[in-house]
């Protein structure tokens, strides 16, 4: 099985979108060097959820970039999808993890250490932490947790740490030097005017990081 590279997760919302199709904008972005891809859909019809989410399937098996459905795993399941995110609201990990195929990736959003640990011994694949700093794009974000929190996270759970909310390229090698394995974002790539060039600064940041973490 391939080691998921979660270093550039870009996270799909129709809403937070330019009038462009989402399908090129996240090809635009995987050859910018985004290495994974989430469907967030809030719409309540389930049809155009899948719709959009076998659109997008076709795009991350081209490129070989793993996609992720939000919350729904039954879109997940039906589109071949290669895992789904859960939140704390959402259906347990645990349920979650019961249900989906080991081979599939189950992301957990974690604000705390506790729900960190807690996502880890439920079967989570990696954690989704934060909102790390403030954001636009998730109303309920809650307040941001800060840097701080990456480390105190990384230092006690094994599985990978995405870190998400406000990550811009300013303030994504902070974020990776603190022990995150990549970072999520939203508006920073999609509503760049250029998604393909956002996405080539951010993943040159990210490895920069990733660079001197390893050689400190």
């Amino acid at each position: 099985m391939t080691i998921p590279d979660y270093s550039l997760y870009l996270i799909l919302d129709p809403w937070l979108a330019p009038s462009r199709p989402l399908s090129e904008l996240a090809e635009e972005a995987i050859e910018g060097g985004v290495s994974m891809l989430q469907l967030r859909y809030k719409g309540e019809k389930a049809r155009e959820f899948f719709e959009l989410a076998r659109e997008i399937r076709e795009v991350s098996r081209r490129h070989g970039v793993p996609l992720i459905i939000n919350d729904r795993l039954d879109i997940a399941l039906a589109t071949g999808a290669g895992g789904v995110h859960v939140g704390q609201e959402d259906l347990p990990a645990g349920e979650t993890r019961r249900i989906l195929p080991q081979d599939m990736i189950l992301g957990v959003s974690a604000a705390s250490l506790e729900e960190a640990k807690e996502a880890e011994r439920m079967g989570a694949s990696y954690i989704g932490l934060g909102s790390i700093f403030a954001t636009s794009s998730k109303p309920d974000a809650g307040k941001p947790i800060g840097t701080e929190r990456i480390a105190e996270v990384s230092r006690t759970v094994e599985i990978p740490i995405v870190a998400i909310g406000g990550i811009q390229v300013a303030n994504a090698e902070e974020v990776i030097e603190k022990g995150a394995s990549g970072v999520a974002v939203i508006s920073a790539i999609l509503q760049a005017k250029d998604p393909r060039a956002a996405a080539q600064q951010l993943r040159t940041v990210i490895e920069r990081a990733k660079g001197k973490r390893i050689s400190a």
